[in-house]
């Protein structure tokens, strides 16, 4: 099941170890509400702290994605694991709701730096045709790590916060070292310019594709953000208790771990436009059809479904930014998704909430559904533009998952 992802270089699986190294510590931001808590701040002032947090993720990624491109990728990494381990020191030790806020900035802006640094150099070292294996084999990595680590939270937190935020921290440090003393610097472009003289993201901006994709990768990321608000609503409205919701979380963990290797492999001889937009359906479908269910298999049935979508496209579409971008410009395109990713999260977490409290839960429903189907066939509408693109990248079906004898040697 494995093959898919033989003849990587040794670059993606320190980047696949070091990244199940950091989320192994991904164990204080779910617990933050009852951290704050603990610490006496005041209900009303708690969203100051949460909305300081999803505002780091707005900055983190168009930061990282430009260092990555001007100062290396693994500088870059570093610089965000340092400063992702000095947040959770701050925020631990944090006196009152400003510095809390401060501490959160901190916290999510530089943890969201390392993403779009480590994108951008597995792009470098991996072969075009391998891409879509390395991109697929970080995203399995972030599984890994989150599944673990949430296993491993609720034991901690009852035996006291001082052991999350020890976790994060060594953790996040330990990858550090291992970027620092195992990884290549990574290309550095302090003097390429784009063709109309700049430096920073207008070389994304002036993309056409990437123009029409990225709204369109919102779109779906946005539902699949709905999963961390509207399904807990759903489920608390239901009357179910909160051991139901800690089951969903742990079969989507589960299903994700499993089934990735083995989806990366199975759908390798085709190519990855028509796998993101099945996937993608897969995922809007899950969603919505959590509305109509109200006992905890039917919720386990759609938890699955979804599952097996986000099993299907994992890493996919990093995989098609990293192959529209030019050399030059691959921190930056990196960093334009995945600042997209943390957009969307925001906006799933405020105005999802918001929506489903005032409109009502089948305004959720029917927007995943029907936005959700409507994105993915816009990507897939998109399938000649990108071919025109990247054809050349991408070998024909019945090649994809073969390692080459260049990626070997690699």
């Amino acid at each position: 099941m494995l093959s898919t992802f033989s003849g990587l270089p040794r670059a993606a699986w320190i980047v696949f170890t070091g990244t199940v190294v950091n989320r192994l510590g991904y164990l204080v931001t779910p617990f933050l509400v009852f951290f704050l808590g603990s610490r006496g701040v005041p209900t009303e002032q708690i969203p100051y702290v949460l909305g300081a947090l999803g505002a780091g993720n707005l900055i983190g990624p168009a930061l990282g994605g430009l260092l990555a491109d001007r100062v290396g990728r693994r500088a870059t990494m570093i610089a965000g694991l340092v400063g992702t381990a000095a947040g959770q020191g701050l925020l631990f030790t944090a006196p009152g709701t400003v510095t809390l806020a401060f501490a959160a900035v901190l916290l999510s802006g530089a943890g969201s730096m390392v993403g779009p640094a480590a994108s951008a150099l597995l792009a470098d070292q991996v072969t075009a045709d391998r891409r879509r294996a390395a991109f697929s084999l970080f995203h399995w990595a972030v599984n890994i790590g989150t599944a673990v680590a949430g296993m491993l939270g609720g034991f901690l937190a009852a035996r006291g916060y001082w052991l999350l935020f020890t976790v994060d921290v060594v953790s996040t440090l330990t990858y550090a070292v291992i970027a620092a003393s195992l990884l290549p610097a990574g290309r550095a472009e302090r003097t390429h310019r784009d063709a109309t003289g700049g430096t920073g993201y207008g070389v994304v901006l002036r993309d056409p594709l990437m123009r029409a994709l990225l709204p369109l990768f919102y779109v779906a990321l946005v539902i699949y953000t709905f999963t961390e608000v509207a399904l807990p609503l759903a489920i608390r409205d239901d009357g179910l208790s909160t051991t139901t919701l800690g089951l969903m979380a742990t079969l989507n963990a589960a299903l994700v771990v499993v089934l990735q290797p083995l989806a990366i492999t199975v759908l390798a001889r085709f190519r990855q436009i028509p796998v993101y937009v099945a996937g993608s359906i897969l995922v809007a479908l899950g969603v919505a059809l959590t509305g109509v269910a109200h006992t905890p298999w039917a919720y386990a049935a759609t938890v699955a479904l979804w599952s097996l979508g986000e099993a299907t496209i994992g890493g996919v579409a990093g995989s098609i930014v990293a192959a529209l971008a030019p050399d030059h410009a691959r921190g930056r395109y990196q960093g334009a998704y995945q600042w997209t990713w943390g957009t969307a999260r925001f906006t799933a977490l405020s105005l999802g909430t918001t929506l489903y409290a005032t409109t009502g839960p089948a305004t959720i429903w029917w927007f995943s559904a029907i936005a959700g189907t409507a994105a993915a066939l816009g990507v897939g509408a998109l399938s000649t533009a990108i071919g025109r693109r990247t054809g050349a990248q991408e070998p024909a079906p019945r090649e994809q998952g073969r390692p080459t004898a260049a990626t070997v040697e690699a």
